[in-house]
């Protein structure tokens, strides 16, 4: 009777060692691909904030030059002396006070709806808000200007503002509703036992579990706010109520375009959103982490 062969330890110690030092290669390797990929990403944001600092004779030099030399702070004083920055910045700080909360009572109330009352035809709507994401902005655009002229809410920040009512983007209803499938049903039904009312029950149960998609929600209305140009340029008239990313275009006119300082200006566009990510970064990795995988 033939005795069935042996593994020697050393074999074993061997083919571990060998294990490890592949893993350890791997995770090597995906890191290096990912800090290159990082670099790529942040290359054009270094070269924002360099240019923002140097001279015209240094920005227009043949090479390209990657760090400012000499250091200036003229780009920034001539922004503000050719265009109201600090103006422009303060009506969309306005607007986003009031879209920011508005977007966040009213999806999430839809998405309550959608997500833990039961309704007759409730799924089939739900479908058709989805079948909304694929409708580009150009094809209500006309609709929507129509309806607004007659109200005689052109150049006012109301067709700005109105939107943020209904729900906002289907997206962020969407976002909400799938986190709220993921809170136990028996939380809604014991405040139920204790006589609480639907409102009730989303406002004081509900809402608070979901801080994290909230904040993730708040983060895409804020930038999404901010960053708006295109409806800002189709009701807005007035230069008084320009937004900041409508007034970046006044730098360009018939005689050209303040070039360096066009890119002090959008540096100081992109600092709100980049901070407000960098603190409620936490929040919105959770909110979108737990949407993504409740069913």
């Amino acid at each position: 009777m033939q005795s069935s062969p042996t593994v020697s330890p050393l074999s074993d110690v061997v083919t571990g060692n060998r294990s490890r030092a592949q893993r350890r290669l791997r995770s090597v390797g995906r890191a290096f691909a990912l800090t290159v990929v990082i670099l790529l990403c942040l290359l054009p944001v270094w070269y924002l904030l360099s240019t923002s600092f140097m001279t015209r004779d240094q920005f227009f030099q043949p090479d390209v030059q990657w760090y400012p030399d000499p250091f200036t702070l003229e780009n920034f004083r001539r922004a503000f002396r050719i265009v109201p920055l600090d103006r422009y910045a303060w009506n969309t700080l306005q607007i986003e006070l009031v879209v920011v909360p508005a977007t966040l009572i009213s999806a999430s109330m839809v998405a309550y709806a959608f997500a833990r009352l039961r309704w007759p035809g409730r799924d089939k709507l739900f479908l058709v808000l989805l079948a909304t994401l694929m409708l580009p902005p150009q094809v209500t655009l006309i609709p929507l200007y129509v309806i607004f002229r007659h109200l005689g809410w052109i150049d006012t920040w109301i067709p700005l503002m109105l939107p943020a009512f209904l729900g906002g983007n289907p997206f962020y209803i969407f976002l909400i509703r799938q986190f709220m499938k993921g809170i136990p049903a028996e939380l809604s039904d014991a405040a139920r036992l204790d006589g609480a009312g639907e409102l009730r029950v989303f406002w004081s149960i509900i809402l608070p579990l979901c801080k994290p998609v909230l904040a993730a929600v708040a983060i895409f209305t804020f930038i999404a706010t901010w960053n708006d140009f295109f409806n800002p340029l189709v009701y807005l008239q007035s230069e008084a109520k320009k937004t900041f990313a409508l007034g970046l275009s006044s730098f360009t006119s018939q005689y050209g375009t303040d070039v360096t300082a066009l890119l002090a200006a959008t540096t100081l566009g992109v600092l709100p959103p980049i901070l407000l990510f960098a603190f409620a970064l936490r929040y919105f990795v959770e909110g979108i982490t737990f949407s993504g995988t409740k069913g």
